[in-house]
């Protein structure tokens, strides 16, 4: 009896991990499109017709900054409850490194653009 009780004891504790897992990562996915709906938005043609790339990059690199550190913040969470035992300096960096690599997306297609005939 005791074993069947631990037993539903433990099968349901990591079933509720495994819920909270799935959350974390659908909160991590959904900050994620947030934050590069947002870039886009500052991305819009009309907003960047006569930007040189320098203040292009200026301006991507300070927009959306609730929806940047709710992604950060998601992410983290995310990265924590799959990688317990990492340093969560580790998961910050990833977290930026993420960050990072949406920017330069962004502003590799306002280069291409801009050098693109008209």
């Amino acid at each position: 009896m005791r074993t069947m009780i631990a037993l539903t004891l433990m099968l349901t504790g990591s079933s509720a991990l495994a819920d909270d897992m799935d959350d974390a990562h659908r909160q991590a996915l959904q900050g994620r499109d947030s934050y590069w709906n947002c870039l886009a938005r500052e991305y819009s043609p009309d907003r960047v017709k006569t930007m040189s790339e320098q203040d292009f990059i200026a301006n991507i690199a300070a927009a959306c900054p609730s929806e940047r550190q709710n992604f950060r913040v998601s992410l983290i969470d995310y990265l924590a409850m799959q990688h317990p035992d990492e340093d969560s300096g580790r998961h910050l960096s990833t977290a930026n490194h993420a960050i990072e690599l949406a920017q330069k997306d962004i502003v590799t297609a306002f280069i291409r653009r801009k050098g693109a005939p008209n």
